[in-house]
């Protein structure tokens, strides 16, 4: 595809395998951008790559989790192995827990898997992509992080923690990359009907009502809202905007 916002741009994603990664992944594609979809669950990257491949668009896969460095660098270099380049990233990947507990009542493994998964995570995907970047002297990577990296929203705590360090850890290096031509960008992002909210609600359906209480818009967000803010922020159209939170929350964070 020759037109769009992303036209001629290899875009990697996180957590590609639903939810706002899968929304993402099909908006960019539509937008002109070559796709690598990450996520752990290979066939249901196998099944998105072939619904925009059908659709006139380009996608390849790589799948890993974003904990683990070796499968972050893999993705990495399937990108420019299938599509010569790495232009722009949506580091979306993301774990808030299975249960909904107080501090105390969570155990280390909670602890461990939610630091891994979104400090971590986005640790290894930074670290794998912007050598690449600054190889072409260019490139847009933007971070989710949440209104968790902004309030204790009622989240668990492992969760509130992580998210304010994938906010610090942006704010930090996109100051390191700015003069490199690289912008480094992270989304606050409100609650958004994805399967792990889904998953929250059907266990404790006072969730719903709660999860949107805080917000000027009471309601959840489509995951294909959060996309077009990623999509504006991976584009040549923000380029004056670098280690910013842009805020896609209903208005939580303006109250």
């Amino acid at each position: 595809m020759t037109h769009g916002m992303l036209a001629g741009k290899a875009v990697m994603i996180t957590g590609a395998s639903s939810g706002i990664g899968a929304s993402a992944a099909r908006l960019f594609a539509s937008e002109g951008a070559a796709v690598l979809l990450m996520a752990r669950r290979e066939g249901a990257l196998k099944q998105l790559a072939q619904e925009i491949t059908a659709a006139g668009g380009r996608a390849a896969i790589s799948a890993g989790d974003v904990a683990v460095p070796e499968d972050v660098q893999r993705a990495v270099d399937a990108t420019r192995e299938n599509f010569g380049a790495l232009d722009a990233a949506f580091n979306n990947a993301g774990y808030a827990g299975e249960e909904f507990l107080p501090l105390h009542q969570l155990g280390d493994d909670t602890f461990d898997r939610t630091m891994d998964v979104n400090v971590r995570g986005t640790w290894n995907c930074l670290r794998s992509q912007i050598p690449v970047m600054l190889e072409a002297g260019k490139g847009a990577i933007v971070n989710t992080a949440s209104t968790a990296a902004m309030v204790a929203t009622g989240a668990p705590v492992p969760y509130v923690a992580a998210k304010h360090a994938v906010l610090g850890m942006t704010k930090a290096a996109a100051a390191e990359y700015a003069n490199q031509g690289i912008r480094i960008n992270a989304l606050v992002v409100g609650t958004t009907r994805t399967e792990m909210i889904a998953q929250a609600v059907e266990a404790r359906p006072e969730f719903e009502e709660a999860f949107v209480a805080r917000q000027m818009q009471k309601r959840m967000a489509d995951p294909v809202e959060i996309a077009q803010a990623a999509l504006w922020l991976c584009s040549d159209l923000s380029s004056f905007s670098t280690g910013t939170a842009l805020a896609v929350d209903g208005g939580l964070t303006s109250n």
